[in-house]
């Protein structure tokens, strides 16, 4: 009876509060793809991610690289920001196991990169995700 009580008491306290919901993560169609470069644009609206291979061995006096672009992802500002304190959290693991990343001219790697993602006007600014955020 005791326990009937604490069962009782138990399921009432759920009432009202939605379930956690659960994901079913489908990886039945996945491809993997390397990618040592990566740039970023933006509009009001959409922030595109290019993912792509620096296939340069040796670059030219001119300083040119080729760079191959293999994915576009497409998010919603409110995924990107998702997708931002992710990967800073996941960095800030990171470098607390293994020491701090050196970071080569944040910024500029666009234009010396051949441009990927630049055409719409919008310029992109590296930062580090603050807890504010």
């Amino acid at each position: 009876m005791a326990k009937e009580k604490s069962e009782i008491a138990a399921t009432s306290m759920d009432v009202g509060k939605p379930a956690a919901p659960t994901v079913d993560w489908d990886d039945s169609q996945m491809t993997s793809t390397y990618a040592n470069v990566v740039n970023a644009s933006s509009t009001r609206e959409e922030v595109t991610i290019f993912f792509g291979t620096n296939e340069t061995w040796n670059p030219t006096a001119e300083r040119k690289f080729h760079v191959s672009l293999s994915n576009r992802i497409v998010l919603n500002p409110f995924a990107a920001k998702r997708l931002w304190v992710l990967l800073g959290a996941i960095l800030d693991e990171y470098e607390s196991r293994f020491g701090a990343l050196p970071m080569e001219s944040v910024g500029t790697s666009a234009s010396k990169a051949g441009g990927a993602g630049q055409g719409n006007g919008s310029k992109t600014k590296a930062q580090q995700p603050t807890k504010a955020d």
